[in-house]
């Protein structure tokens, strides 16, 4: 009980600060007028809320975040690293001269700079110090973005695959809007954007299995099932937007991005449809046996799906960049490892800022074990 209690006060003492600077938009807003209509139109909606394809327990009660609590208090196991994590850092050139095929960036979490066919991609941006509501509490990322926002090099679409602050991030979006880059979302995400001043023509919402063309049909997105929830508040998730995985396509290549979801049999279907895939960004962190069995993977999960997908090389997301679970924040890259070399999975691990050339792949590098 005491440890609710000091947790309610600091939760108390944020949002009090926040609101005395920040004010409410961070929260996003609730799907109304024409974003509420096209919500309604999906089979994913069941007239009050999107839901998953497949039965989920999304329920978390009081005993739940008592556990919880006491978890997060105890400590125990090494959250975050011992040492500064070195970036490699980037500028605005950084993709000029290379190959035109698949090359990637990864940025830190979730956030991908993707490039196919000289197409660029940037995937569930965040850019902010922590992912929360508050830019005076929350979990602080454990290095910074290889490159500056502003120093990014050109952008064509910007894909987001669900609405919780570890992937969509209110401020990196506003600065992306200048550029009048497109944002690709999941249906219902369009209120937030909307609220947050972004013009109307540069959101394209999408339902699972809707797909977009690129630079005169050169290249597909599709965003595709997956199974997890959404929601920006503080104690609730109200499902009223929809969360997706993601397909990228050309004539020659095929790209897999699973944002944030839990094992389900889509990943049959999406491999079936679109596969095989060149490249998969799979989940492996965040993982808790007790509140987040069915919305999240596990490594071992992740790579089961990635052979289901009919997948080439794996890169790791949703990892070493801040502390969301109990886990050491080097655990998911470990079992990570000794899944891939049991099941035979050819691994790419870049380290935050490292180019990755697919014509070209690097060896599997050990890097996060230098921070242990």
């Amino acid at each position: 009980m005491l440890l609710i209690v000091i947790a309610g006060l600091i939760i108390l003492a944020a949002v009090v600060a926040y609101l005395t600077t920040d004010g409410l938009s961070q929260f996003g807003a609730k799907p109304d007028g024409v974003w509420l209509e096209s919500a309604q139109q999906s089979s994913n909606f069941n007239g009050q809320k999107f839901v998953n394809n497949v039965p989920t327990n999304l329920s978390f009660g009081y005993d739940d975040y008592k556990k919880m609590l006491s978890k997060w208090f105890s400590g125990g196991v090494d959250r975050e690293p011992r040492n500064d994590i070195e970036i490699v850092s980037l500028d605005s050139t950084a993709f000029d001269s290379l190959t035109p095929d698949i090359n990637t960036v990864w940025l830190g979490h979730s956030t991908i700079l993707l490039e196919i066919e000289k197409i660029r991609i940037l995937i569930d941006p965040v850019w902010s110090e922590r992912c929360s509501p508050f830019s005076i509490m929350g979990p602080q990322r454990f290095f910074p973005v290889s490159i500056e926002l502003e120093k990014l090099p050109h952008i064509d679409a910007v894909l987001i695959s669900h609405d919780h602050y570890d992937h969509l991030d209110k401020d990196a979006i506003e600065k992306l809007a200048k550029r009048g880059v497109p944002f690709y979302v999941p249906l219902g995400v369009g209120a937030h954007l909307d609220k947050w001043g972004i013009d109307k023509s540069q959101i394209i919402e999408f339902d699972w299995w809707d797909s977009h063309s690129l630079k005169i049909d050169s290249l597909e997105i599709i965003a595709t099932p997956g199974r997890h929830f959404s929601g920006r508040g503080l104690f609730s998730s109200t499902n009223s937007t929809l969360w997706v995985t993601w397909v990228i396509k050309s004539s020659n290549r095929s790209v897999f991005f699973c944002g944030d979801t839990g094992p389900f049999p889509g990943f049959k279907e999406i491999g079936e449809k679109y596969g095989p895939f060149d490249l998969t960004f799979m989940k492996i962190g965040a993982y808790n046996d007790e509140q987040w069995p069915e919305i999240h993977l596990t490594p071992e999960q992740a790579i089961e799906a990635h052979k289901i997908l009919n997948g080439k090389i794996f890169i790791p997301i949703h990892c070493g960049t801040f502390n969301l679970a109990f886990h050491s924040w080097f655990e998911p890259v470990e079992r990570l490892v000794n899944g891939a070399d049991k099941n035979g999975v050819e691994l790419i691990m870049p380290r935050p800022g490292q180019i990755v050339q697919l014509s070209s792949p690097p060896p599997l590098d050990y890097w996060w074990r230098e921070y242990k």
